[in-house]
């Protein structure tokens, strides 16, 4: 499919960006989905669940997406590797699962078939899956237990069982045939009725996804295409900005969700269907969005604990979707801001956190991260989304104003973080303002993230040359509702890629930034001392790296305060 260019408006003048009201699921929410999750046990679903099941599957998908041949290999040599984490095959029982929440979730969603297929071919792949297989079944194939059955991966487990049945169902053990199968047609008769009760966003997305590829992989489906198409359709309405960007702000769960529909759409085509109208549409939205959010190198940049992940991933799932778009410059909704000049390109988060039953939101707003040619030279320090084995206390800090490039007040999140990870008060109303100028691209963005607690707005002003090679910031601290007897203490922070070397200079108020294999850059700022200090990033494979970034501080006396700064490209 082919996407028109995406109108992205580019509006002169001022906006105003609110975080939606409700900030979490209400109690009647809680109540009823902690009651369809009890109601899986009783034995009215257990009847539900049964009836006849296919002796065949009406076709193979192809999986438009490349797994990890690396990956495939060390299952062939024993063991599953995910995101650093590691477990043998032998002793693999799903009833305990080992490692964190998000490697059982890629055990228990079958994710692995494709790095197997993309290591091995039939005949040497089907023991591993059929072994495996044949684990999961015993675990869990006549018991409904809430890990295991989630909506969210039984939708993701039937597209990947349907794109690698022959690994799983080369055996001529025909009892072992029918269980899978059966297992199959339980699952789908258990999304028929609990995939509205996913969360809403991705999770939905991917139990809806599955109720379609059940009904168009097994026999007599139509009425359950029908069903899925129309729910789907109802989650894509609210899961999605009018822009393409998810509700949840975060550039991974864009990516899973592109891929998501690009299975299905394969599915629909294995049975030469046409896509419902919804999904093409969504699609069609949502990859100028990602790209909206990528950087020179072709990656992503890091928002809302997402991972910097590689531009190979990006491409892939790009060209599995089949739409040609351009990046997305001004998502009004989403929140990012986009400005491009020659080899030049800036990122920056324009919006409120996102609302806290979408989980793992971070106080990023006014960050920034940039990017010379290929090189990352400005960055966040990225997240533990996408199932890193993070420390919880560092997953944590990683959500803070303080792990991104923007300012901060009093070290103080600019939107509170609860310990049970939901998001408190805060960032409530973004004000905007974006010009294309004959001299560049201008931003002037503020939020209201300290006005409750200390009286101050943070006012973020930024031109990007038209040639590239400038960048003009400045952060100022406005006086606003109550005032302050105090000083208040402020630091704007300057995260550094991995590669790029900072040498202060000798009057406190400039530093040289050398990129490896790629040009000087250089930093100059007033109204503040400038320091070098250490920091990390965390890498597309998940492993924290050691940095430095550079940190502008003072003092904001009741009256507000303002700091100029500069990069200019000198090489």
């Amino acid at each position: 499919m082919t996407a028109e260019r995406p109108v992205d408006g580019i509006e002169p003048g001022r906006r105003l960006i609110r975080v939606e009201s409700e900030r979490g699921l209400s109690l009647a929410e809680r109540l009823t989905n902690q009651l369809a999750r009890l109601s899986w046990r009783t034995p009215l679903h257990a009847v539900r669940l049964r009836g006849r099941y296919p002796l065949k599957l009406l076709g193979v998908p192809e999986d438009p997406l490349p797994g990890s041949a690396a990956a495939g290999r060390e299952m062939l040599a024993g063991s599953i590797a995910h995101r650093g984490e590691t477990t043998e095959i032998e002793p693999l029982d799903f009833a305990r699962m080992p490692g964190s929440a998000a490697f059982a979730d890629h055990l228990q969603s079958f994710a692995w078939l494709r790095d197997l297929a993309a290591a091995t071919d039939r005949v040497k792949g089907a023991p591993i899956a059929e072994l495996l297989m044949r684990r999961w079944l015993a675990a869990h194939g006549s018991t409904v237990a809430d890990a295991a059955w989630r909506p969210d991966l039984w939708g993701r487990r039937i597209l990947f069982w349907g794109a690698y049945a022959p690994y799983i169902l080369s055996s001529t053990d025909i009892v072992y045939r029918s269980a899978v199968l059966n297992g199959l047609a339980r699952g789908a008769r258990h999304l028929d009725r609990s995939a509205d009760k996913a969360p809403l966003g991705l999770p939905r997305i991917a139990a809806w996804a599955g109720v379609i590829a059940a009904g168009l992989l097994i026999p007599g489906g139509d009425g359950r295409v029908a069903h899925g198409e129309a729910g789907l359709g109802r989650t894509l309405g609210l899961a999605l900005y009018a822009d393409g960007g998810l509700t949840s702000r975060s550039p991974l769960d864009q990516i899973e969700a592109i891929e998501l529909l690009a299975m299905l759409a394969q599915v629909y085509a294995v049975r030469r269907r046409e896509p419902a109208a919804a999904i093409a549409q969504a699609l069609a939205r949502a990859v100028p969005a990602l790209l909206g959010v990528t950087l020179g190198d072709g990656g992503l940049s890091s928002w809302q604990g997402g991972a910097p992940l590689r531009a190979a991933r990006v491409a892939a799932a790009v060209t599995a979707s089949g739409v040609r778009g351009r990046p997305l410059r001004q998502a009004r909704d989403w929140g990012y801001q986009r400005l491009s000049a020659v080899q030049t390109l800036l990122v920056l988060d324009a919006a409120p956190p996102p609302i806290a039953r979408g989980a793992g939101g971070c106080a990023s707003t006014l960050a920034f991260e940039l990017s010379d040619g290929p090189h990352r030279l400005i960055v966040n320090c990225g997240g533990a989304g996408g199932g890193m084995a993070l420390p919880a206390e560092l997953a944590q800090a990683l959500r803070a104003t303080a792990a991104h490039s923007t300012l901060v007040l009093a070290d103080a999140n600019s939107t509170a973080i609860h310990a049970d990870g939901s998001l408190g008060r805060g960032v409530s109303e973004v004000e905007l303002d974006r010009q294309e100028l004959e001299a560049g691209s201008r931003l002037e963005v503020s939020h209201d993230g300290y006005v409750r607690r200390h009286g101050l707005i943070h006012r973020r002003n930024l031109l990007l040359a038209a040639d590239g090679r400038e960048l003009k910031g400045e952060d100022i601290l406005l006086p606003s509702g109550r005032r302050r007897a105090t000083d208040l203490p402020f630091a704007i922070r300057f995260h550094l890629a991995p590669g790029v070397e900072a040498s202060a200079t000798a009057d406190g108020l400039g530093a040289l930034l050398r990129i490896t294999e790629g040009a000087l850059w250089q930093f100059r700022c007033r109204g503040g001392t400038l320091s070098v200090e250490e920091s990390l990033w965390v890498d597309p494979t998940g492993r924290p790296r050691g940095t430095s970034q550079l940190v502008v501080t003072g003092m904001s006396p009741a009256g507000g305060a303002s700091v100029g700064w500069v990069l200019k490209r000198a090489g």
